[in-house]
């Protein structure tokens, strides 16, 4: 059977990432990778995680990749120096320095055609991928896009029906997270927060087995 992957939020940690889909999972061009978003910020390398997934695009492995929080304020930098800041004091500072460059403005063609190419949503058989999660409490979910980059705390709710949602965006320690059995699934084990108790795991998540990978933090 074809797998499915959902990789939780990366946040710069390349080797972890790399390690999680090479040596753990052995990913096969069969395979569909979907990464929930937030490659970018904070960890060390954010330039290396974006050139491995552009990578195994062009290698043919099916890679489907979701737009994150940290994605979309720094699109959003573009045109504001109040967001720039913003965007640079969450992390933002990490991934400049990765890319050698100042500002979202300088990034190459093919970068920002990568990050403004970030879905916000994808749906694949009964599961639907989101980074952050859905807003609820409106008739269609799929019209609120800045809860699907922000929203926490949600609920599950009749709009799924049979479906599986899977999201990532808030950090939980990984004997809560690997335990989870409900039609939403978190896969953000706060790779970048390794200094944190319970958190400092990259996730990958097996949709059909509903099986959790988990890789510590190899970054820091």
């Amino acid at each position: 059977m074809q797998r499915v992957l959902a990789i939780g939020d990366i946040h710069g940690c390349v080797k972890t990432f790399k390690h999680l889909l090479i040596h753990e999972f052995k990913i096969l061009k069969s395979d569909v990778v979907v990464c929930v978003g937030d490659y970018i910020d904070r960890g060390p390398d954010s330039k290396g995680v974006i050139d491995f997934i552009l990578e195994l695009k062009a290698s043919g492995y099916a890679v489907h990749t979701l737009r994150g929080n940290h994605e979309q304020i720094m699109i959003d930098s573009i045109n504001s120096s109040i967001v720039k800041e913003v965007w640079v004091k969450n992390g933002g500072d990490q991934t400049l320095k990765s890319f050698g460059i100042d500002d979202y403005g300088q990034f190459s063609e093919e970068y920002r055609t990568f990050f403004e190419g970030t879905l916000h949503y994808l749906t694949h058989t009964n599961h639907i991928f989101v980074h952050a999660g859905l807003n609820m409490e409106i008739e269609n979910p799929f019209n609120d896009k800045k809860a699907m980059l922000w929203i926490r705390g949600f609920k599950t709710h009749s709009f799924l029906n049979d479906r599986i949602l899977i999201h990532g965006h808030t950090p939980i320690p990984l004997d809560q997270l690997v335990i989870q059995q409900s039609n939403i699934i978190n896969v953000d084990g706060g790779c970048v927060y390794a200094e944190r108790e319970g958190l400092g795991n990259l996730i990958g998540y097996n949709i059909y087995d509903r099986t959790f990978m988990s890789v510590k933090n190899m970054d820091v």
